[in-house]
């Protein structure tokens, strides 16, 4: 099960990340996130990470231009786009991306294969009006059983916990989960009992596959 920890801000935090086994380390790029960090900084802060990790940039809406820039400061390797970038936005990109889509009452699996024919795989969270992500909330897993045999890589997202991140492995049998809110003390700090057994749990979630 790949396991992501998102909204690292801090080379603390990504080391003990790594340490608790995440393959993957999210740094939020968009300035009006409470887990923001410049290009520069996640740059520092993967200098201290093994170079096995997946290091991945987390975007809004972002200009084309902004992305390539990012990307090379920040030595990306993943863009996660978590605007409302059009199917035709994914094409062309100077990393792997990662297509970000928000599961609420209009939510189209249909729609959302668009997208999997030109990303590297999708990352599902919860919708909320005016927010593009990091809300902590769940949605109902139910609305996206089955979408993992269509899509090369899905990734879920929202509201995870070390209490329900098995369970929803076992709901909606995703390659990975992501986290941030789950295993915080404070936007932007990781907590390390949370990050260990949100790893742990999400290992374990895997077995309990059927």
């Amino acid at each position: 099960m790949f396991v992501k920890i998102c909204g690292i801000t801090s080379a603390r935090d990504a080391q003990m990340a790594v340490e608790a086994g995440a393959d993957a380390l999210g740094f939020v790029l968009w300035p009006k996130s409470p887990r923001h960090v410049s290009p520069d900084e996640a740059a520092r802060i993967s200098a201290e990470v093994p170079p096995f990790v997946v290091r991945v940039g987390v975007f809004v809406d972002a200009a084309r231009d902004e992305l390539a820039r990012a990307a090379d400061v920040a030595g990306l390797d993943v863009l996660q786009l978590h605007g409302d970038e059009p199917p035709a936005a994914l094409e062309g990109l100077p990393r792997r991306a990662l297509k970000a889509l928000r599961v609420g009452p209009a939510f189209s699996s249909e729609d959302a294969l668009a997208y999997a024919e030109r990303a590297a795989g999708l990352l599902l969270d919860a919708h909320r009006p005016g927010n593009p992500g990091g809300t902590g909330a769940v949605f109902d897993w139910a609305r996206v059983q089955g979408l993992r045999d269509r899509v090369p890589f899905l990734v879920l997202a929202g509201g995870l916990t070390p209490d329900n991140v098995a369970d929803a492995i076992e709901a909606v049998h995703p390659h990975g989960v992501d986290v941030a809110t789950g295993v915080e003390s404070s936007p932007g700090r990781k907590d390390p009992v949370l990050v260990r057994a949100f790893v742990e749990a999400a290992r374990g979630g895997l077995v309990r596959r059927s």
